[in-house]
This record gives structure tokens, C-alpha cells and sequence, in this order.
């Protein structure tokens, strides 16, 4: 089969087009035939090295850790089941399923994500690619197409783990930063749906498209975000659903509401903070960090995926052999929703 693999940490560049064996399905596995795949800032963070380690956050290192060279990327899968494993459910063959990309740290609905696929395991930048069965997600009959199908494992999940550890109650007032990008969307559509009233910080020239997404209020980040905040909600936000932290993080926590939660998931505005914890403490307010979803999220939002309550925006598609260009457009951050790759287009 064809796949696109990493080899080494670097840029775009390091991604090769090549012939690889068809993965086989083991005990409690299955074969998906991947019919599109979407691009996630974790696929040029990996590509890159960009995460870190504890204690050493110059260190050269995938979502959880050193990656495996060669490595098959993607996280976000939708396609079909080509095949199970010895003893698994045949019937399952030809069903239209979303793989769950993460790999927990338990079996239990709540159980913490701690790899990635794409990162950890081989992934879905590929025709086929091998998942464990309690991974797959039936959504034969949903509506969405498989371009928005693949576009909510990592995005939506990302942020509606966000959303569902934040405790967000209808009514509450949300604030979502980075708003036009894969989880900064996903979070205004899945807070509106659940009857929030949404502020957004997005760019100027994006602002139609997070208001249609359903932002209440789009604060331009070009200018003072405290001051545009404070602008379109005077009282203050119940919770912030954040992928951009740094310097906005200690600036605008103060206009949380009391008992107010900041949930970070990001940090592409930097990972150094400086807090001014009294903020916190005298107004019972949470700091939350927040990695993609448990189990038991990634069920809501196949629940959501097959009556179409939320739907993606797909900005772009590419072949499979365009993966490097692909990651260069979402890089430049000019798109708005989601790009895919679709490995059957020759």
C-alpha cells in the first residue's frame, strides 16, 4: 500500500511517499480501508519534535514521547472495515466507522490518553491502516461526509473534552480562544450546540466564518484581546476554552467569573506563564489542562457525528502524495475548519 511516513524529525521535507506492506489485523484488531484523513497541528508538532519532555522541554519528542522512526502519520481517520482479526466480528467488514486515535491508560470510560496515532503507532496517512476494535465507531448511517467525519477525532474531541472537563452548563458564558482553527472551531460549534453563549478571538479576516460556526461576539487578536473581551461580556466569562495560553493566559484568567474555569489545550501563543495565582484562590477559579478526550467523550461525539449535530468545515482536500504541501497550508494558517488528505486519489 501506499503511505506517507515520517523519517526523521524536521520539516515537510522529511515526509516520503512510499510502498509499504498492508498492515495485518491481529486478535481484537481490525482493518480499516481509509477513505480520508485529517490534518491535525499534532502531525507538524510530531513531525517537528515540538512536545518535549518533563524536565526537558527543549527535548526533540513526539505527543508522549522519542518517536520510532519511520513513522505513518495521521490521527483522524474515517473509512471502512476491510477486515477483522482471528475471532472477530465479520460482521463489521464493509461497515463505515471514525477510528478513536488515542491509546489509553486504562479500559474504563474515563481512562487518560497517553499516545497518539500518528505519534505512538503508526497512523493513517495511508490506504489502510490497523486499529483495535474497541477503537472503531460505527457511523454507517450518519449524514456528515467522510471529509467531516475525519475531522472530528482530534479537533472535536480535543475540544469537547475540553468542554466536558470544564463542566460547562447551558447558559454559561464561554470564552474560546485560537477560534478559527481545527479545535478553536470545533469548540464554538460544540458550546453553541450546547447552548452557551460564545466570545471568540479569532483573526479579522475570520471573523464571518467563526461568527457562522456560532460566536456571539469575535474579538480581533490584532488588537487588544483583554479590552475586546471585556467589550463584548463587561461581567466577565464562566469558562475559557483555550489553545493559545502564554501571555493571554496571565492577563485575561482576571475576567473569569467566580468559580470560573480556564481550560488550556494548546499552546501556540507559548508554554511559559506567569500567573498571579491570587486570582485564583480568591475567586475559586480552576486552571485545567486538558489533553484530547477520554473513552467516554469520543462516545458523545460519535453520538453527535451520526445525527450530524455538529458539522465540520472541511477547507481543503489533497491526494495522499501531497501530504507535505497539505502540512505547509496548515502551517500557514490562512484556511478556516479543517484540511484532509485522501489516500485513494491517485
Amino acid at each position: 500500500m501506499r503511505a506517507v511516513r515520517v523519517t526523521r524529525h524536521g520539516g515537510p521535507e522529511v515526509l516520503e511517499v512510499t510502498e509499504v506492506p498492508v498492515p495485518v489485523p491481529g486478535a481484537g484488531e481490525a482493518l480499516v480501508r481509509v477513505a480520508a484523513v485529517a490534518l491535525n497541528n499534532t502531525d507538524l508538532w510530531t513531525r517537528e519534535g515540538a512536545y518535549g519532555r518533563p524536565g526537558d522541554p527543549e527535548a526533540r519528542s513526539g505527543w508522549r514521547g522519542p518517536v520510532v522512526f519511520p513513522r505513518i502519520q495521521g490521527a483522524d481517520v474515517a473509512g471502512r472495515v476491510e477486515a477483522v482479526g482471528p475471532g472477530g466480528d465479520t460482521g463489521l467488514v464493509g461497515r463505515r466507522v471514525v477510528v478513536d486515535p488515542a491509546l489509553y491508560d486504562g479500559d474504563g470510560p474515563d481512562a487518560h490518553p497517553v499516545g497518539l496515532m500518528g505519534s505512538e503507532r503508526d497512523g493513517g496517512y495511508a490506504d489502510f491502516v490497523v486499529t483495535p476494535l474497541e477503537r472503531l465507531h460505527d457511523v454507517t448511517g450518519s449524514p456528515l461526509t467522510d471529509d467531516q467525519l475525519a475531522s472530528l477525532p482530534t479537533a472535536y474531541g480535543t475540544a469537547l473534552g475540553m468542554i466536558e472537563r470544564a463542566r460547562m452548563r447551558e447558559g454559561e458564558t464561554v470564552l474560546v480562544t485560537g477560534a478559527s482553527g481545527g479545535v478553536g472551531l470545533a469548540a464554538v460549534q460544540i458550546a453553541r450546540a450546547r447552548g452557551a453563549h460564545v466570545v471568540a478571538v479569532s483573526s479579522g479576516a475570520k471573523t464571518d466564518a467563526v461568527r457562522e460556526a456560532g460566536a456571539d461576539a469575535v474579538v480581533d487578536r490584532a488588537g487588544d484581546v483583554v479590552a475586546g473581551i471585556r467589550a463584548a461580556v463587561p461581567e466577565g466569562v464562566d469558562v475559557a476554552l483555550d489553545v493559545v495560553a502564554g501571555d493571554l493566559v496571565s492577563e485575561a484568567v482576571p475576567l473569569l467569573r467566580e468559580g470560573g474555569r480556564w481550560v488550556i489545550a494548546g499552546a501556540l501563543g507559548g508554554y511559559r506563564v506567569t500567573l498571579d495565582v491570587r486570582r485564583l484562590y480568591l475567586h475559586n477559579a480552576q486552571v485545567i489542562g486538558s489533553a484530547m478526550h477520554t473513552p467516554a467523550h469520543f462516545g458523545l461525539l460519535m453520538d453527535m457525528a451520526r445525527r450530524a449535530a455538529v458539522e465540520p468545515v472541511v477547507a481543503a482536500a489533497y491526494p495522499l502524495d501531497q501530504a507535505a504541501r497539505a502540512q505547509e497550508e496548515l502551517a500557514r494558517r490562512k484556511h478556516v475548519g479543517k484540511i484532509v488528505l485522501h489516500p485513494g486519489a491517485r
